[in-house]
């Protein structure tokens, strides 16, 4: 099966757990409840790893940051995070650009 940029995109957005910047640290940390980041981490701070891979580009849409997936895979949680094949093949493919869409809120 071949992985297709839309594998990747749901691969993303199905990653579990949360992400915030330590203070004190200077390092970006993943818990599995928000209440679990201590003081060293702000409130306001504290995102959800689906949303953390994604960085804002300059004209409104959003790059697909493999920076940002390197943090998360640095931390050898994969299997916590649900940290799937197709971004491991997105990772390993840096002979091509990061992904790029525009992203809306969906209600369902």
């Amino acid at each position: 099966m071949r992985t297709t940029s839309t594998l990747i995109c749901q691969a993303a957005d199905q990653l579990k757990g949360f992400v915030g910047l330590n203070r004190k640290t200077g390092h970006y940390i993943v818990r599995f409840s928000e209440d679990a980041f201590g003081m060293d981490v702000a409130d306001d701070g504290i995102i959800p790893t689906s949303e953390f891979v994604w960085a804002p580009a300059a004209d409104g849409s959003m790059t697909l940051s493999r920076e940002r997936i390197q943090l998360l895979l640095d931390q050898n949680i994969d299997d916590r995070i649900n940290l799937t094949e197709p971004l491991r093949v997105y990772m390993a493919r840096d002979d091509l650009a990061e992904i790029m869409a525009v992203r809306q809120l969906v209600e369902g």
